[in-house]
């Protein structure tokens, strides 16, 4: 007998389903038979696509990556920073850079540091060369840096790529989890981990730390967390 493949998931995201909405209509303007016709190859195609993610799924579950408390990185400090060490804790992941226009983001994200970190948010900063060469420093500079331009103390690593092959494996786990359009495409790209490890949400580099988005989100996700203490 056949086994039924339990894994699968729907083609696209509603996050999807609208970008790729917006960009058909703008595209293909009055043309809408042509836009039709686009749409159901490309829904098509996705759908045998992401069928394969079980697959992924399942190397994630033989290699023990199951969800974000599995990985580590190497601290700003060059010591071993596992996320395990944040079991049930809410993180709020953020790919940085020194010289991007959201920089100054960084004094957003130390102020919700400051704002929840009692209640069980860990704020983590990631600094990446990967977008444009904002990040050239080493990790010392990096960590001058956002001491004493935004008296950043929360914990931050040593500077990895977050995109492509030689992306860090909770990026490339993230990112699978999301899709291409929740992958980061910038600095300070969000993603908010849940007190179980799984993915909750992922925020643009447009997306202000403090906004009421993330806010409620964080909230949400850190009651999720009380009541399971």
């Amino acid at each position: 007998m056949a086994r039924v493949n339990t894994d699968f998931k729907p083609a696209l995201t509603p996050k999807e389903m609208l970008a790729f909405g917006v960009f058909g209509g703008w595209y293909f303007g009055k043309d809408m038979k042509k836009f039709y016709k686009t749409i159901f190859f490309v829904v098509l195609a996705l759908f045998f696509t992401k069928n394969s993610f079980a697959d992924l799924r399942h190397d994630e579950g033989k290699t023990g990556m199951q969800n974000a408390y599995d990985f580590e990185f190497v601290s700003i400090d060059g010591e071993s920073f596992s996320l395990n060490q944040y079991d049930g804790k809410v993180l709020l992941i953020v790919n940085t850079a020194s010289y991007c226009g959201f920089t100054k983001q960084y004094n957003a994200l130390q102020k919700l540091w400051d704002r929840y970190r009692q209640n069980g948010l860990i704020v983590i900063g990631v600094p990446s060369n990967d977008f444009a060469n904002q990040e050239p420093g080493t990790s010392n500079e990096i960590k001058k840096f956002c001491e004493v331009n935004f008296g950043i103390n929360f914990p931050m690593t040593a500077k990895v790529s977050v995109i492509g092959e030689k992306a860090h494996p909770f990026y490339k786990w993230a990112s699978k989890k999301v899709g291409f359009i929740g992958s980061p495409k910038w600095n300070f790209h969000k993603f908010l981990i849940g007190n179980k490890g799984q993915l909750l949400e992922w925020y643009s580099s447009v997306t202000d730390p403090l906004s009421k988005n993330i806010e409620v989100a964080i909230k949400s996700a850190l009651g999720d967390r009380e009541k399971n203490e």
